[in-house]
């Protein structure tokens, strides 16, 4: 219909003019049905398939506006009441229609990328959303946190803050079809600094986060050897001539020292970085090389690469799960994790880390849902894709608990098995509740409590390089989403126009890879894990907070349930609009709140390795960490109330640009939307009022002018 109106406008210009004969007719049941058609399959064009934002189908009459027709002043009439749509089949294609005062090429809208399929688009946001916290995060804070009672909170807090947040996310993105960026700032230009919040964010964590695909690929290569380099201790030679084993491996583990020695070469605190770690420094130049030529082409095109790093791991996983399950020992393992233990839930502690959890595993306020979103079709299910995302989400987090700890089930009972056989020379305590609750957090359970059950499998070189290989495919895919995030809004903002979208990510994989040497030393992990405690956690909390009042106060939530209806054909059910306005952001703000509180009560550590006992120690973050961090933190959120500021003294750091393409009434005609009337409910909960205005709504998103008259009649 976009086009035939299109059509429309300049043919009526020709016929004014009396040069061309009049092609119009009435749309019949038979354009319906074509445009239908149009709206839910892409065409093809040049041999490639283009869906969504690309597919001309969806381009609407909202794209031309007085920026684009020219329309003379005797012509305004006529314009105010054109016909519903003529049949282009009827245009002779020997006589194509040429008019200088349309400038069909400055429609904006008709170059973004689009997915190839909707399976591309899921794979890849669920490769986004499933991470590495969903391996060895989450299965630590379940046995830490209550066991089985974990999951109320868990779960609660998935539907108060995780959904709708993720929802809200993939919703404003394929409405307003741009990027982190251009999405706030189109709402209202003082919003712009979310965008900005959100990129500088998510290029702090993907700084980070590709140290761990570093360091999974250090293991990758080394599990080819044989025996594997962390099953046994090192051996030294005396100046006697005689060889034995290295004491500090001995007062830990091989895994232990493995890690802490060969890998990572700790050094004694964050205040020494000693020497550079050539390993660590070479292994990150490859992870950042692997990653630019994955996203060379855009996310939206690499589809292959897609469909790899999204089910490779759930292959990997359900081989380790039928593995675990038959090991001795899993069920122990298994029933640890999930015996509950209710009292434990009076600690208001164990909820903050729920809804943290929740709330990082689907990667909220990066930025990157949003400009996936905005690559999809207009008419595309975000709420069904919301549901399936989430669910499968969580789902998997389960389902990794149950592999890990069959595997570390399997590691305490045989750590309790020779024991027990040591007891015939040895006086010892022999507890195997103690060698189950004696798993590691974060990188600790993937490096060195799973290497240790691994060394104790027939073929541990097999098993060890599928675990690895996993773990760098969930962390890549992640990675594509957190460095989308970051891409979109470089490009959404211009700050490059002359460079492409290619260039622009060989630059910013450039930069990073240059940068992240900072981490190939010996206080390298300690300045991961500063980073990994503070950038990542409080700022993604205040983002995602503004985004529900922006949604909610600003953009304005009658408008963008009527936004949904259009997109999806139903209107959202009235408990996400409570979430978005209320519940979710109250969540956020207790779980902040909460946080700061607990970090200004008991303050901040890192775990330090100790050569003479053997472990790590707590240690305090010197004062100039703590700088950095309020740093880390501060040059995210900072932006928010910063370009608002400017904006009220007439200064603009983020430009203007024109509204998307949005097929309005194509959609409410294919549809049949009829104008929602608000309930009395609705009318009693968010103030919605008949004559279309709402309580605490300050609608400043950048629309032509007709569409806005035709949203009154």
């Amino acid at each position: 219909m976009a086009n035939t109106a299109h059509l429309f406008r300049r043919q009526s210009s020709r016929d004014l003019n009396g040069s061309h004969r009049d092609y119009t007719k009435t749309l019949d049941e038979l354009e319906l049905r074509r445009l239908k058609e149009k709206l839910v399959r892409a065409d093809s064009l040049g041999g490639r398939t283009l869906y969504g934002a690309t597919n001309q189908a969806f381009i609407s009459d909202d794209v031309l506006t007085s920026r684009h027709v020219h329309k003379p002043p005797a012509l305004l009439e006529i314009f105010e009441e054109p016909p519903q749509a003529i049949l282009t089949s009827t245009l002779p294609p020997q006589d194509p229609i040429e008019d200088d005062n349309i400038i069909a090429d400055d429609a904006p809208g008709d170059e973004r990328e689009s997915w190839d399929s909707k399976i591309t688009f899921l794979l890849a946001t669920i490769g986004y959303a499933v991470g590495l916290g969903n391996v060895w995060r989450f299965p630590y804070l379940a046995q830490k946190n209550g066991g089985g009672a974990f999951l109320v909170p868990y779960w609660l807090m998935l539907f108060i803050q995780g959904l709708p947040i993720f929802y809200l996310e993939l919703a404003i993105g394929q409405r307003l079809r741009k990027g982190a960026i251009g999405v706030w700032n189109e709402i209202s230009p003082y919003l712009g600094g979310i965008g900005i919040s959100s990129a500088i964010v998510s290029f702090i964590v993907a700084l980070y986060y590709n140290t761990i695909i570093g360091w999974c690929l250090i293991y990758l290569f080394h599990s080819f050897e044989r025996p594997l380099p962390w099953a046994d201790c090192p051996v030294r030679l005396n100046p006697n001539m005689t060889y034995y084993y290295e004491k500090e491996c001995n007062n830990s583990s091989p895994t232990q020292y493995y890690w802490y020695r060969s890998t990572l070469a700790s050094s004694p605190s964050v205040n020494e970085p000693e020497q550079f770690n050539f390993p660590i420094g070479l292994a990150l130049a490859v992870a950042w090389t692997v990653i630019y030529l994955c996203m060379i082409r855009g996310i939206t095109e690499s589809t292959k690469i897609v469909y790899v790093t999204a089910i490779f791991p759930y292959v990997v996983l359900i081989i380790f799960f039928f593995r675990g399950i038959t090991l001795k020992g899993a069920s122990d393992g298994i029933h640890h994790l999930f015996t509950p233990r209710w009292d434990i839930l009076l600690d208001p502690v164990v909820w903050l880390e729920a809804g943290t959890q929740v709330f990082f595993s689907l990667g909220l306020a990066f930025g990157g849902l949003i400009a996936f979103s905005s690559y999809n079709p207009a008419n595309n299910n975000c709420y069904r894709d919301a549901i399936l995302v989430s669910f499968t989400n969580c789902g998997t987090s389960m389902f990794a608990g149950v592999v890990v700890f069959s595997i570390i089930g399997f590691k305490a009972h045989s750590a309790y098995d020779a024991c027990i056989e040591r007891n015939d020379t040895k006086n010892e305590v022999c507890d195997l509740q103690k060698e189950l609750s004696n798993s590691a957090s974060g990188t600790g359970l993937a490096f060195i409590i799973f290497t240790e059950a691994i060394n104790q499998f027939p073929g541990a070189q097999l098993w060890a390089v599928l675990f690895f290989l996993m773990l760098f495919t969930l962390g890549i895919d992640s990675q594509f989403g957190t460095l989308e995030g970051v891409i979109s809004s470089l490009v959404d903002m211009k700050l490059f126009p002359n460079f492409t979208k290619e260039r622009i990510t060989m630059m910013l994989c450039g930069v990073c890879g240059m940068l992240s040497l900072v981490f190939a030393n010996g206080a390298g992990s300690y300045i991961f894990q500063l980073m990994d405690s503070f950038a990542g956690n409080y700022t993604l909390l205040i983002i995602a907070f503004f985004e529900c009042i922006s949604v909610s106060y600003v953009y304005g939530l009658r408008r963008f349930a009527d936004d949904i209806e259009l997109m999806t054909g139903s209107r959202p059910h009235i408990y996400w609009m409570l979430c978005w306005k209320y519940i979710s952001p109250i969540a956020m703000l207790t779980i902040l709140t909460a946080s700061i509180y607990n970090l200004i009560a008991h303050g901040s550590t890192y775990p330090v390795w100790d050569p003479e006992l053997g472990k790590t120690v707590d240690m305090e973050w010197p004062h100039w960490c703590i700088f950095v961090a309020i740093c880390l933190i501060g040059v995210a959120v900072l932006w928010i109330p910063g370009i608002a500021i400017g904006r009220l003294l007439g200064i603009t750091i983020v430009e203007d640009s024109e509204p998307a393409w949005f097929p309005a009434n194509e959609l409410r005609d294919v549809n049949g939307i009829v104008p929602h009337e608000p309930t009395e409910l609705e009318q009693m909960l968010f103030c919605f009022r008949p004559d279309g205005s709402e309580g605490a709504c300050f609608p400043t998103f950048l629309t032509n002018p007709e569409e806005v008259l035709e949203e009154d009649e």
